[in-house]
C-alpha cells in the first residue's frame, strides 16, 4: 500500500508504482516474474480522480511482459478484479498477477484543471437514468434509503447503526496508515450534521488518495514467493443493475449466499470479517447477506459493539474500515485480511491465531466477497 492522505501531492501514478514495488519486495519476486495485471474499473478519462491509473499505466512505467491483464467498471465490484486474476492463474493464463486499486478523489478535488470533474449534462444517461429522477444523485442517497427500510421494518436504530463509526475510529487509531487517529464517541456521532437521513457525516468515508496492490499467484508457483501465503478458498459475486425494476435487496445478499456454496467453510470458521463501509449501513447487510446474523438483525449484532470489536467473537474492520483508514474503495478490505491472516497487524493485530477470513466490497448494486484462509 503507498502512503494514504487527503490531497497528497504525489501522482496518482508515484503512489502506484510506490505500492507495486512494496507488494513485489513482500513476494520475494522479481518484475520480470509478473505476467498479469488486474485493475478495477480501468483509468476512467471522464472521471480521472475515481479511477486515474489503468492497467496499461503499470505495464508501461515498469516495463512488464504481460500475458493476461484486464481493467473494467463492468464486473462485481472492486474485488472482483482479485477474483478474475485468480481465474486467470487458475486458466494457466498467467502465474503471477498484480491486481490493484488507485484512488485520488481527494487530490483531484483540489485541482481540477488538471483532474477535471464529471461533464455536467442535460440530459441523464446511464445508471443516473434510474436514480436522479428520484433525487438520489449521491450513493448516499440509495443506501440510506435502504438504511431507512431496516428502521422501519426491523427497528434498526441510530445508535446500533452508530457502533460500525465506532469501531472503525477505534480500530483506525491503531492503524499507522489510517487517516483518522481519533476514536469516536457516540455523544459526538449522534451530533454530528446530517448528511442523508439516518446517514450523519460519520456514517459517510471521504474522499482519499492511495493506492493498494494485492499479488494473487498460481498454486503451482508458491515455490517462488517468500512470504506467507494466503489462499483464496472462495469467491462470489452478482450485479443488481440498475432498471425500471428496481432490486428489493441490495446484491450483498445473493453474493454472500453464494460465497458458501463454492467451499467447505462455514460462517463458524470465519474469525474475522472486513466488510466493506463506504456508507455505514453497508457492513449490516453484509452480515446479514453472510448469515452471521438473520436477515433483519443486523442492528441487534451490532449494539453495543463489543461482538464487532478487536477482542470479539467477530472482530471487524480491524484497520479502520473506509470510515476510519479512508476511501480505499475496496482493495483496503483484502489487504487487512491479509495482514490478520498472517498475524502483522501490529498493535490492531487480533489474538487466536486467526486462520479464516471474508473481504468484501460493494453490496449496493454490485458486490464481490473473498474468503482468505491461511492453510
Amino acid at each position: 500500500m503507498s502512503e494514504v492522505g487527503v490531497r497528497l501531492a504525489r501522482s496518482p501514478l508515484g503512489l502506484t508504482l510506490d505500492a507495486v514495488r512494496e507488494a513485489i519486495a513482500d513476494a520475494g519476486l522479481t518484475l520480470d516474474q509478473i505476467d498479469g495485471v488486474a485493475t478495477y474499473p480501468g483509468k476512467m478519462q471522464a472521471f480521472l480522480g475515481f479511477s486515474p491509473i489503468g492497467a496499461d499505466d503499470v505495464i508501461e512505467a515498469f516495463g512488464l511482459t504481460t500475458r493476461w491483464h484486464v481493467g473494467a467498471a463492468e464486473t462485481t465490484a472492486q474485488l472482483g478484479a482479485i477474483a478474475e486474476a485468480a481465474a486467470a492463474v487458475k486458466a494457466g493464463l498467467a502465474r503471477h498477477v498484480i491486481c490493484f486499486r488507485t484512488v485520488y478523489e481527494a487530490a483531484a478535488m483540489a485541482r481540477p484543471d488538471e483532474f477535471p470533474p464529471m461533464e455536467r449534462r442535460k440530459d441523464v444517461t446511464g445508471n443516473s437514468q434510474w436514480v436522479s429522477p428520484f433525487g438520489a444523485f449521491s450513493a448516499a442517497n440509495w443506501t440510506a434509503q435502504f438504511a431507512t427500510r431496516h428502521m422501519k421494518r426491523y427497528g434498526l436504530t441510530r445508535e446500533q447503526l452508530a457502533q460500525v463509526a465506532i469501531n472503525d475510529h477505534a480500530n483506525a487509531a491503531l492503524n499507522p496508515r489510517a487517516i483518522v487517529k481519533q476514536p469516536l464517541s457516540l455523544d459526538t456521532y449522534m451530533s454530528a450534521r446530517m448528511i442523508s437521513t439516518p446517514f450523519c457525516l460519520y456514517d459517510c468515508d471521504r474522499f482519499t488518495d492511495c493506492s493498494t496492490v494485492v499479488i494473487v499467484s498460481a498454486g503451482d508457483a508458491l515455490d517462488e514467493v517468500r512470504t506467507i501465503p494466503v489462499r483464496i478458498a472462495a469467491s462470489a459475486g452478482s450485479v443488481e443493475r440498475y432498471s425500471w425494476d428496481q432490486a428489493e435487496w441490495a446484491s450483498a445478499y445473493p453474493t454472500g449466499r453464494d460465497l458458501w456454496k463454492n467451499t467447505d467453510y462455514r460462517v463458524d470458521d470465519v474469525d474475522t470479517v472486513q466488510l466493506y463501509d463506504g456508507f455505514s449501513f453497508q457492513p449490516i447487510t453484509w452480515l446479514e447477506g453472510l448469515g452471521f446474523c438473520p436477515v433483519g438483525e443486523g442492528g441487534r449484532f451490532l449494539e453495543g459493539g463489543k461482538r464487532i470489536a478487536r477482542d470479539g467473537d467477530l472482530p471487524m474492520n480491524t484497520g479502520g474500515g473506509q470510515l476510519g483508514w479512508g476511501r480505499l474503495h475496496g482493495f483496503g478490505f483484502a489487504y487487512e485480511a491479509v495482514v490478520q491472516l498472517r498475524g502483522e497487524g501490529g498493535a490492531r493485530q487480533i489474538g487466536g491465531n486467526p486462520r479464516v477470513a471474508v473481504a468484501t466490497s460493494g453490496g449496493g448494486p454490485m458486490a464481490a466477497a473473498l474468503l482468505l484462509a491461511r492453510d
